[in-house]
């Protein structure tokens, strides 16, 4: 059974910055996608960030320039780097592992 729990949420300020981290389970973790979703109260889920087995990345046009996200195969662990926070980042995120794995989510809440 393949695993996958974040950590990292928190409340944080307008403008400053949070890092999510997404374990999953070994199950051959380098040879799949990962991704970062979030859901805000009263809207859908929505993607932010992917990053594919060979590193390749890509952003919701929302987050392009503020968020990064990264992988370490050795920690089966994939990173997103929130930089920038704006109050409408605030929301659940959760970590997707290909092709239907979810985690529990973590929230982020920016406010001040």
């Amino acid at each position: 059974q393949v695993q996958v729990v974040e950590s990292g949420g928190g409340l944080v300020q307008p403008g400053g910055s949070l890092r999510l981290s997404c374990a999953a389970s070994r199950n051959n973790f380098v040879i799949y996608g990962m991704g970062w979703y979030r859901q805000a109260p009263g809207k859908q889920r929505e993607l932010v960030a992917t990053i594919t087995s060979g590193g390749t990345t890509e952003y919701a046009d929302s987050v392009k320039g503020r968020f990064t996200i990264s992988r370490d195969g050795a920690k089966n662990t994939v990173y997103l780097q929130m930089n920038s926070l704006k109050p409408e980042d605030t929301a659940v995120y959760y970590c997707k592992r290909e092709p239907r794995y979810w985690g529990q989510g973590t929230q982020v809440t920016v406010s001040s």
